[in-house]
């Protein structure tokens, strides 16, 4: 349910309410945290929208080196590039459309799971809320 680099740490599922901190897990990669244990992942499923408590930043790409800002709260979870097994995949996508990898996401930053998504009525629905199961 996790991203694959978090298999290894202890981890639950989202829910609505939950109170999450972006946290590096000492894996490859970063992810979310339970505010009640900041050892437990957080899977969220691609869909799930959040509100953070804060614009977000996260860590530069390419030759600048100033932590890039999305100065907008609310995000959707998605899963990118689901067809390229060794790469990440967990992205949150922003109401102005940029998307940006949770990996990139400094520590520490706060955020409340708003709404879960609908369960999926056809087959469609359903591939596109299935997690990715490979390496990324």
């Amino acid at each position: 349910m996790c991203d694959y680099s978090l298999h290894s740490v202890k981890s639950r599922p989202a829910k609505v309410g939950d109170k999450l901190t972006t946290r590096n897990f000492n894996t490859g990669t970063r992810g979310f945290a339970a505010s009640e244990d900041a050892s437990m992942a957080v899977c969220v499923l691609p869909g799930t929208e959040l509100a953070f408590t804060r614009p977000v930043s996260y860590r530069p790409c390419g030759l600048l080196w100033r932590a890039g800002i999305v100065n907008q709260t609310t995000a959707i979870f998605r899963q990118i590039n689901k067809d390229e097994p060794y790469t990440h995949h967990d992205a949150l996508e922003f109401p102005d459309g940029r998307i940006v990898l949770l990996t990139d996401l400094f520590e520490h930053q706060q955020a409340t799971v708003l709404q879960l998504p609908a369960q999926p009525a056809t087959a469609a629905e359903a591939a596109s809320q299935k997690r990715v199961a490979f390496v990324g």
